[in-house]
């Protein structure tokens, strides 16, 4: 059985493991937080969404390379997590159609920030990786 985050806190205090929880509380809400997004397909769905409502074959062509097992998948789980509404309307054949929720509005507006912080730092990094990348080889052939 899959354990969460809190449960294996609730684990390590239980066995003495953890003085103060706090911190390590903390840390497993923003892990648990980015699990839900960063897998390969969540985030590219969720800006999809972000327009407004959006039928399943408009995302199934909207998000380059996914299969309609992983479309299913992804969002029968951000649906579980309270991300995105799926409405089924009583026609024939049946209409469903996908939005995202207040919390997904949320998130994106968090996303547009991380996202305008790559974009301030993309140089910066650029170059530190550079410079890293340089010493490591530097220190592997003995050039230091």
């Amino acid at each position: 059985m899959f354990l969460g985050n809190s449960d294996v806190i609730d684990d390590l205090e239980e066995a003495g493991g953890i003085d103060d929880p706090a911190p390590v509380r903390e840390a497993c809400t923003v892990l648990e937080a980015l699990n839900r997004i960063s897998g390969k397909w969540a985030i590219g769905i969720l800006l999809n969404l972000s327009h407004g409502p959006v039928r399943f074959t408009e995302l199934e062509r909207s998000v380059p390379g996914i299969s309609r097992r992983m479309l299913t998948l992804t969002l029968r789980n951000l649906e579980r997590d309270g991300l995105i509404r799926r409405t089924v309307y009583a026609t024939v054949p049946p209409k469903v159609e996908y939005r995202g929720t207040e919390m997904a509005d949320e998130l994106y507006a968090s996303l547009k920030g991380l996202t305008a912080w790559a974009e301030r730092h993309r140089d910066a990094i650029a170059r530190s990786r550079d410079s890293y990348d340089r010493d490591q080889e530097a220190a592997a052939t003995g050039d230091l």
